[in-house]
């Protein structure tokens, strides 16, 4: 009985690895606050991004600011690779992140280890 409840337990546990890295999750998207043809929006980082999806409208200029609250090193650099950029992200500080919006666009960005992702769409 008890190998059973062991095995078990592992398939569980596999399951919801697989889930948690590979699973389709609800992302949180948020449009930018547009002000004096400026945009701009808060992006809070801890333990991830939030929120993850930045939509953004095409010819404002944009920025992004992040505040990480997060003490772990894999989220002290936040990686915008299609647009070069790789910026340091102080904890307790909010960094500002310029966004070219001149095209239209989905950009990626990921933490320094590239497991913790957020999207801008340019549209």
């Amino acid at each position: 009985m008890t190998k059973i409840i062991i095995l078990l337990s592992g398939i569980i546990l596999m399951g919801f690895i697989a889930w948690w890295f590979f699973g389709k999750h609800t992302v949180q998207a948020k449009q930018a606050n547009i002000k004096q043809n400026k945009q701009s929006v808060d992006i809070e980082v801890k333990g991830g991004y939030s929120p993850e999806k930045i939509v953004l409208k095409k010819g404002v200029p944009a920025t992004l600011n992040f505040k990480r609250m997060d003490s772990s090193s894999c989220l002290d650099h936040v990686i915008f690779s299609d647009l070069g950029i790789d910026q340091k992200l102080p904890q307790g500080q909010v960094e500002q992140v310029k966004i070219d919006t001149t095209k239209p666009g989905i950009y990626d960005w990921a933490c320094s280890m590239n497991m913790f992702h957020g999207q801008v769409v340019v549209k």
